[in-house]
């Protein structure tokens, strides 16, 4: 497996934990231990699940936790006038944060990356217009981004 397909499965399990910690209130520290122990590198009816690149994943659920404000401020900014983000699908609100967050503190990985693997995230959960509003809000928080650094 490449570092990329590893990052994608890291990707796609911090927003499981994420909407996880969310709808169970678990800790951080809890629900990365929980998907190191039990999740990553098992078979699963004789199927062995992807393998993820594990600090990634860590350093992904961390970030979103510690810098929530931040993050939630970079989401908010870019969603419809009058929306909060609590109305919107736990689900979709992980997949934004952990977006924001990985565009804001990895310039490392180019724009375009994140984005589009976020939106796959998306595809995965939803066959309907949350994929186009991830990109949409994504790409709106990468050109804020953008300007701050500028």
């Amino acid at each position: 497996m490449t570092a990329r397909q590893s990052r994608s499965v890291a990707r796609l399990a911090a927003v499981q934990a994420l909407y996880q910690m969310e709808v169970s209130s678990i800790g951080v520290e809890h629900v990365i231990r929980e998907f190191t122990e039990h999740r990553f590198d098992r078979d699963v009816d004789g199927e062995t699940l992807a393998a993820a690149d594990e600090n990634f994943f860590a350093d992904l659920v961390r970030g979103v936790v510690s810098q929530q404000k931040t993050v939630d401020a970079a989401v908010v900014k870019r969603l419809a006038e009058g929306w909060r983000l609590e109305r919107l699908d736990a689900t979709v609100r992980a997949i934004l944060r952990a977006g924001a967050f990985e565009l804001a503190n990895r310039p490392d990985v180019p724009t375009e990356v994140v984005i589009d693997e976020y939106v796959d995230v998306a595809k995965s959960f939803f066959e309907g217009t949350e994929p186009g509003f991830v990109n949409g809000a994504l790409d709106g928080v990468a050109k804020d981004v953008r300007t701050a650094q500028d």
